[in-house]
């Protein structure tokens, strides 16, 4: 456990915590909690972690050779929510940790739902608590459900999130099950139920198996052949009943072959075949009010499935065969945390914690773990006895971008590498091998810290761990993609305080890259109309060549510190590019200027300030707004929004055009909410989304491998767009067809404009 300053959110100061039990264990007590139940401890905390800052020098006493702006590194304190899972064998050491870090003033309040700790706390009502939870999960964190495919070549097919996560169907399997149509925030009703649920499959298979344990019982259905003990269809017909369309290996009585035969039925036949019974049940009664109340998102929840594959494969197989395939079983990665999420957010309600959006945090959460006793028995044990969800408060609120053709149907990411082992096994050789590079940048970034060689190797360690972990369960966080590696490595950078490697980089090529600002401006301004546009697009591409997070890139920029813009327009590969919708581009600008022009910018240095900045001077001459959005924290050598204000001044200062624009607000700079050095266009920073909106944009120019290729690459988006790369890993050039420099050059007009 890391230290942590605690501030708990309800009530006057108070600190709060909850911890809940699993359904099932209620009236016991607490030192006889053993089996399949778990107790789960949700709390909040403040967390102070170092930030880099930039700002601005006084210019007009600047002595020559003086940087142009300086860094500094601040403490910074963010929210975070912590959500723990301690199997009840392990109920002391949950208690020790509260007693160690949660209950260290006079005022507390702890809150639980379930029935196990009446008598020690303050109770939720449990619906509730479980409703809000999914709500809250659902909002948040994205590709939380999932459908199970227990033989496809990914068990998991991680869903992407609808805007609008209402109305869904909720059934929760417990000791009954209670079915939920949710249609708000705090609009839900229990529309039905059943007694026959996760108790009645543990307490008649304890009789059947005598085996108490609720897991062993599920060990014993995965290896069971309900076959021998239901009666099928082809039993009593000696095949398919045609007429009716029932196949010959239809189920037509459960047990049914236990009332005619005098054999011994084995414990793991028994256990499966008392499994289908019981899953068969609830998913026809899931099915019948999923189309009574006309709803096509039913989860799944509740002790009976914890992301047990065996439970979550008979429900599945139900489901389709009631519907058809017209619904689909969604299950949860964080099902077991909604509960204690919900309790929580119950006790916190005066904060109002949904004011605010929140990212999980991948360097302090465990992630889904495969619990299938046969599978990893290693992993499976340690998970059990402890399990943790982190969730940290983001500084913006993050909405869809409103130029989304669809944002029901919007994936951001172009390879899902759950699905694709051959790119799955490269990215995660690729970012292994780029570790040690990533280490070294972070001791040279603090070399006057002497612990900083020590918080690298850790960071060095928990970083290949979790590397580890994707290569065996690459579900673990949901959709694998080359966003979410970057992603985890930013998260561990920032937990050893290593907020920006590369803040002294990008300081020193943004200096550089300043001082030929107007010389490649008045050699572009000499040009003939078409020439100009040509070489203000070869510009842009160039300039997105220095990119730190391109290892091809990173080796040459280290060994060649002469190596610049001009050489970087020789590396780019000759017309036709990769992609190459230049032509056509060219032919738009004869016509109309756009009105407004959205550019997601990328690197500092020579991208932004020699390749970005011309171009966008040539569309504000033209009669177009622009609206550069930049990240809001740092990510690799990306340029952040508080760095571009300070490049945006320096160059109004050289350019009366810049200047004009600026003054006039032609040009606005806005934060695009993100820290990473991918693009997600459905958690955009709401201010930008306003922006977009009010000055009627027409335009997206979405530039970097990132957020282009890694990213967006197939988005649809209800206005014309420009996307734009360079192609800097020659494995990722050779898949799409090129090599290593090629250019992708994407113009694209949604069908109804071109109308």
């Amino acid at each position: 456990i890391r230290p942590i300053t605690t501030h708990w959110i309800a009530g006057q100061s108070q600190h709060t915590s909850l911890f809940q039990t699993d359904e099932l264990c209620k009236n016991r007590h607490v030192s006889k909690r053993r089996g399949g139940s778990l107790t789960k401890l949700a709390y909040y905390s403040t967390v102070q972690h170092k930030v880099a800052k930039v700002r601005s020098f006084d210019h007009s006493a600047k002595v020559k050779g003086d940087p142009l702006y300086e860094i500094s590194v601040q403490e910074e304190i963010t929210a975070r929510l912590h959500f723990i899972k301690f199997e009840n064998a392990y109920i002391e050491t949950c208690l020790d940790f509260i007693k160690d870090h949660l209950v260290n003033t006079e005022t507390k309040v702890i809150k639980a739902t379930g029935g196990g700790f009446k008598d020690l706390v303050d109770k939720e009502d449990e619906m509730t608590c479980l409703i809000k939870g999914c709500n809250f999960v659902l909002k948040n964190i994205p590709h939380e459900a999932f459908v199970y495919a227990k033989h496809a070549d990914s068990e998991f097919r991680f869903q992407n999130t609808h805007p609008d996560i209402f109305p869904y169907l909720l059934i929760n399997i417990g000791s009954g099950v209670s079915i939920v149509k949710v249609e708000a925030e705090d609009k839900f009703e229990r529309i039905g139920g059943s007694s026959i649920g996760g108790g009645t499959f543990w307490g008649l298979g304890a009789l059947l198996t005598k085996t108490k344990r609720f897991d062993e019982l599920l060990q014993l259905a995965s290896k069971g052949q309900h076959t021998n003990v239901d009666m099928l269809v082809k039993d009593i017909y000696g095949g398919a009943y045609g007429s009716l369309g029932l196949t010959g290996d239809l189920i037509a009585s459960s047990f049914g072959k236990s009332a005619t035969t005098d054999k011994e039925f084995s414990k793991e036949d028994m256990a499966k075949s008392l499994l289908h019974m019981i899953s068969n049940d609830i998913g026809q009664l899931a099915c019948l009010y999923a189309k009574l109340h006309n709803l096509t998102r039913v989860y799944f929840g509740g002790f009976f499935i914890r992301g047990h594959p065996v439970t979550m494969h008979t429900i599945t197989y139900s489901i389709n065969f009631f519907t058809k395939g017209e619904v689909q079983a969604l299950f949860l990665r964080h099902e077991g945390y909604l509960g204690a999420i919900g309790a929580f957010l119950k006790g916190a309600e005066e904060d109002n914690p949904n004011q605010y959006s929140w990212g999980e945090n991948y360097a302090g959460s465990s992630g889904l773990m495969s619990v299938s006793p046969e599978l990893n028995p290693v992993q499976r044990a340690r998970s059990g006895t402890f399990d943790m969800l982190e969730m940290d408060r983001l500084e913006r609120q993050l909405v869809n971008l409103p130029l989304l053709q669809d944002p029901t149907s919007y994936i951001p990411d172009t390879v899902e590498l759950t699905e694709d082992a051959l790119a799955r096994e490269y990215w995660l050789y690729c970012f292994e091998e780029a570790l040690d590079g990533v280490v070294k940048r972070a001791i040279a970034s603090q070399k006057d810290q002497p612990v900083a060689v020590e918080r690298a190797e850790k960071f060095r360690q928990k970083y290949r761990h979790k590397l580890q972990t994707l290569r065996h369960q690459p579900f673990a966080y949901g959709s694998l993609t080359v966003r979410s590696l970057l992603d985890t490595r930013e998260h561990c950078l920032n937990e050893f305080n290593f907020p920006d490697p590369y803040s002294k980089i990008k300081q020193k090529e943004n200096d550089m890259a300043l001082k030929y600002y107007l010389k490649v401006v008045k050699s572009v301004e000499e040009l003939s109309w078409e020439q100009r546009q040509f070489t203000l697009a070869k510009g842009l591409l160039a300039g997105n060549v220095f990119d730190w997070g391109a290892k091809a890139v990173s080796d040459v920029l280290e060994s060649d510190p002469e190596f610049g813009f001009e050489q970087a327009k020789q590396q780019l590969q000759e017309r036709p590019w990769l992609v190459d919708a230049y032509n056509q581009w060219i032919e738009r600008l004869k016509g109309p200027p756009h009105k407004c022009a959205l550019f997601f910018v990328d690197n500092s240095g020579i991208d932004i300030i020699l390749g970005v900045f011309p171009f966008i001077r040539e569309l504000l001459i033209r009669g177009t707004e622009v609206v550069l959005a930049s990240n809001s924290g740092p990510a690799l050598n990306d340029v952040t929004n508080s760095e571009l204000q300070i490049l945006t001044e320096r160059i109004a200062a050289m350019d009366p055009v810049i200047h004009t624009a600026l003054k006039e607000d032609r040009l606005a700079l806005v934060q695009n909410g993100s820290s990473s050095p991918c693009l997600d266009l459905s958690r955009l920073d709401k201010v930008l989304a306003t922006v977009v909106r009010e000055r009627g944009t027409d335009l997206v120019i979405i530039e970097g491998m990132g957020r282009a290729i890694h990213t967006n690459y197939y988005a649809m988006l209800s206005c014309e767009s420009l996307k734009l790369a360079v192609i800097k890993n020659s494995w990722l050039a050779e898949r799409l067809g090129g090599k290593i420099f090629s250019v992708v050059f994407k113009y694209e007009v949604p069908s109804k404009a071109q109308g």
